[in-house]
C-alpha cells in the first residue's frame, strides 16, 4: 500500500473479502465490465457534448497509454482541478486504471491550498482548465511548478497551454487498441491499493489527504447506488463538484455508470438551469445540499418546468431540517432521501420505503450490514440509547488513517481502529435512525452550558416566517459565546428578536438557549460545496462586535 495509508488489519480484509464486500477488482475494470456490456447506452452528457458508455471507455483507455508514455507511473499523484466538464471523467478513470492516484481539488483552491496539497502528496502531475470562471489556472500552476519541485508535467483543459500539455491533444492522439489492452492490463492496479486521494470537509485549517482504495471505494459505490434504487434507467444530475465525495461516488457518477445508468454534468446551481436540465433530461436522481433544496422549493417559476421525470432528491452534505424534508414529495412530487456521510467512509442513508418518522426526523441507517458504530461520551464510553453523543464508526468503507498524518490519527482515530467523526448524533429508539444534532464543535459555550446550533436552527426553521436560519457563537466577554441567529425570511415579512424568542419559549427550550442577537440577511454565504459558511458568519459578527466596542 502506498507508503504513509494506514491498510486495514488483515482479519478484517480477509472478513471482508469472504462475505463479499470487497470484489477485488480494480475500479477502472468495473466501469470498463459495464461499458461492454452497454456499449452504445449513453452515459456521459455536457451541454451538446454525449457520449457512450463504448466512447468513454475508449478516450480513458487512450488517455491512460498517454500519461504513461509521457512518465507517469502506478502510485504517483497527480493534482486533479477541474470543474464539472467531461475530461474530469475522462481524466479519472484513465488514472484509475493505470494506478496514478488523483488527488482531487476544488476549483475555487487557490496557491496557499494547491501547494500545499501538492507538497503533501508529492504530485508529480497537476491538471487544471487554461480559464474557469475568470480564472487564469495557468498563472497559478506556473507559480504552483515553481514552488512545488516534485511536479514534473502540467495537463491543460482548454485552447491555451503555454508551453504545458493540453489533454486535447492526448485523446486525439493515435493508439493501436491491441497496444493499449496489452498496457493496461501490465498496469492495472491491485485493489488494495490507494484509488484516489480525497481532501477533508474541515471548515478551519488546511485539508488533510484521505486515501480510499479501489475495494472500499468501489463498495461505497455501490452500495450508494442500492440504497438509492439507481439502475439502468437512472438519470443522474451532478451538480456539486465532481471533486466532492457525494458527487463522485455516492452514489455519484461512479455508482451511476457502475449501474448503467447515465450522468448529466454542470457546472451551475442556479436553480432555473437545474429545473431546465431536469426538464430537457428527464433526470430522475437529483443530488442537492440542503440550501439548493430550500431554493428549489421556493422558486417561484418551478411550476413552469416539467419535472414528473424526479424520482428522487438525494439531500446530503449537510442535514437537512425536518420543515423542508417534509415539504419535498406534496411540492415536487418525488421522494426525498436523505444522506449523510464523510469523505472518510461510513455513510447512512434513509429509505425511500421508510416510514415518515424516519425519512424526515432522522438520516436513516448505516449502509453496510458490516459498518460498526458507537455513540459514546467524551470520555469514550458508549452512551444509553436515545442520548446525544459522537458517533464512532469502522467498516469495509471507513478509512483507518489519514495519509502521512500519524499525529492527528493518534487523536481521530481510537486504539481498535473507530474513526471519532465529531458529529453528535443519537439513535432514535422508536424507528432506529440516527438523527444529527451537531458537530462538537458547532456546539456553542454559554458560560460552561452547550447549546446545539443544529439543533436550535431546527426550531427556528418552525417560524412561519423563516426561510432559512444558522446559528453561531459570538463572542462574549463574560460567558465565552453567546447565541447570535442568523435568520432569511419569506418575503415581506418583519421579525423581532422578541418575537423570535418568545415563540422559542413556545417550543419549551431552557432560556440560556435564545438567541441574544438577531442578524437579518437576504442570503447566505456558502463553501464551495454549496454549505452554510458558518465561519463566514462567525466573523461578521465578530467584526461587528469589535466595531460596536471601538465605538
Amino acid at each position: 500500500m502506498l507508503e504513509g495509508c494506514v491498510p486495514w488489519p488483515e482479519e478484517f480484509k480477509e472478513r471482508y473479502i469472504r462475505n463479499g464486500y470487497w470484489e477485488q477488482i480494480p475500479l477502472g475494470k468495473a466501469f470498463d465490465r459495464l461499458a461492454e456490456f452497454f456499449p452504445d447506452r449513453e452515459a456521459l452528457v455536457f451541454g451538446d457534448q454525449r457520449f457512450t458508455y463504448y466512447q468513454l471507455k475508449n478516450i480513458s483507455d487512450r488517455l491512460a497509454v498517454k500519461f504513461l508514455e509521457i512518465g507517469l507511473r502506478p502510485l504517483d499523484r497527480i493534482v486533479v482541478q477541474l470543474p464539472n466538464v467531461p475530461e474530469f471523467v475522462f481524466a479519472y478513470f484513465a488514472l484509475l486504471k493505470i494506478g496514478v492516484i488523483p488527488v482531487l481539488c476544488l476549483t475555487a483552491h487557490r496557491f496557499n491550498e494547491i501547494t500545499y496539497i501538492a507538497e503533501k502528496a508529492q504530485a508529480k502531475g497537476y491538471i487544471i482548465s487554461d480559464y474557469y470562471r475568470n480564472f487564469s489556472y495557468l498563472e497559478l500552476a506556473k507559480e504552483v511548478r515553481d514552488t512545488v519541485s516534485s511536479i514534473k508535467y502540467v495537463f491543460v483543459v482548454g485552447e491555451e497551454s503555454r508551453g504545458n500539455i493540453l489533454i486535447s491533444d492526448l485523446i486525439i492522439a493515435d493508439s493501436k487498441q491491441s497496444l493499449i489492452e496489452q498496457v493496461l492490463d501490465k498496469y492495472s492496479p491491485d485493489p488494495f491499493e490507494v484509488a484516489v486521494l480525497l481532501l477533508s470537509g474541515g471548515t478551519t485549517g488546511l485539508p488533510k489527504l484521505i486515501a480510499r482504495t479501489h475495494n472500499d471505494y468501489l463498495y461505497t459505490a455501490k452500495i450508494n447506488a442500492l440504497h438509492a434504487g439507481l439502475n439502468k434507467h437512472s438519470v443522474y444530475l451532478a451538480v456539486a463538484p465532481l471533486a466532492h465525495n457525494m458527487t463522485l461516488a455516492c452514489p455519484g457518477i461512479t455508482g451511476t455508470f457502475l449501474h448503467g445508468g447515465k450522468v448529466i454534468l454542470t457546472s451551475s446551481t442556479d436553480t432555473a438551469t437545474i429545473c431546465a436540465l431536469t426538464e430537457k433530461e428527464k433526470i430522475t436522481n437529483l443530488p442537492l445540499v440542503p440550501a439548493m433544496v430550500i431554493s428549489l422549493l421556493n422558486y417561484e417559476m418551478v411550476n413552469d418546468f416539467n419535472l414528473s421525470s424526479l424520482v428522487a432528491i438525494i439531500s446530503g452534505g449537510s442535514k437537512l431540517n425536518p420543515e423542508v424534508a417534509k415539504r419535498v414529495k406534496p411540492e415536487l412530487g418525488c421522494e426525498i432521501i436523505q444522506q449523510f456521510g464523510m469523505a472518510e467512509g461510513m455513510l447512512a442513508m434513509t429509505d425511500i420505503h421508510d416510514p415518515e418518522e424516519m425519512k424526515y426526523k432522522t438520516i436513516g441507517r448505516p449502509l453496510s450490514p458490516a459498518d460498526e458504530i458507537k455513540i459514546v461520551d467524551d470520555k469514550g464510553i458508549e452512551v444509553p440509547v436515545g442520548e446525544i453523543g459522537e458517533l464512532w464508526c469502522r467498516g469495509p468503507y471507513t478509512i483507518r488513517g489519514y495519509y502521512q498524518a500519524p499525529e492527528h490519527n493518534a487523536q481521530a482515530f481510537s486504539a481498535d481502529g473507530f474513526y471519532k467523526t465529531g458529529d453528535l448524533v443519537k439513535l432514535d429508539p422508536s424507528c432506529g435512525g440516527l438523527s444529527i444534532q451537531g458537530r462538537k464543535k458547532d456546539l456553542i459555550n454559554r458560560g460552561g452550558e452547550k447549546i446545539s446550533a443544529e439543533g436550535l436552527e431546527n426550531l427556528i426553521l418552525a417560524h412561519p416566517k423563516v426561510h432559512n436560519a444558522a446559528v453561531v457563537a459570538m463572542p462574549d466577554p463574560v460567558l465565552g459565546e453567546k447565541v447570535c441567529a442568523y435568520i432569511i425570511l419569506y418575503p415581506k415579512q418583519v421579525i423581532t428578536l422578541e418575537e423570535l424568542n418568545n415563540f422559542l419559549l413556545g417550543k419549551k427550550i431552557a432560556k440560556f438557549k435564545l438567541p441574544e442577537r438577531l442578524e437579518i440577511m437576504d442570503q447566505f454565504p456558502l463553501t464551495n460545496v454549496g454549505k452554510i459558511s458558518k465561519k463566514d458568519l462567525r466573523f461578521d459578527i465578530q467584526k461587528k462586535l469589535e466595531s460596536v466596542a471601538k465605538n
